[in-house]
């Protein structure tokens, strides 16, 4: 089964309850407003994730914490 119509994401809704750290929003909340231009910026840039891969390691550990974005994000996918 396939959630993307021409590598585009169909808006279904499905990978938000399947995100281990509840970091995927649907645009109607208000707090997901300010990534919706950050999200739309690296669509355009990164492949498709179309492989699920086991946790980080550290991933228990990052979950919750504050400034990630800033911490670890990098430009470069992969």
């Amino acid at each position: 089964m396939t959630y993307f119509v021409n590598d585009k994401c169909i808006d279904c809704g499905v990978c938000e309850p399947e995100c281990p750290a509840d970091a995927i929003w649907p645009d109607t909340e208000p707090e997901a407003e300010s990534w919706i231009e950050f999200n739309r910026k690296y669509f355009e840039l990164w492949p498709v994730i179309i492989f699920k891969k086991d946790l980080l390691s550290e991933a228990d550990d990052r979950d919750g914490e504050e400034g990630k974005l800033k911490k670890y994000f990098s430009e470069h996918p992969g």
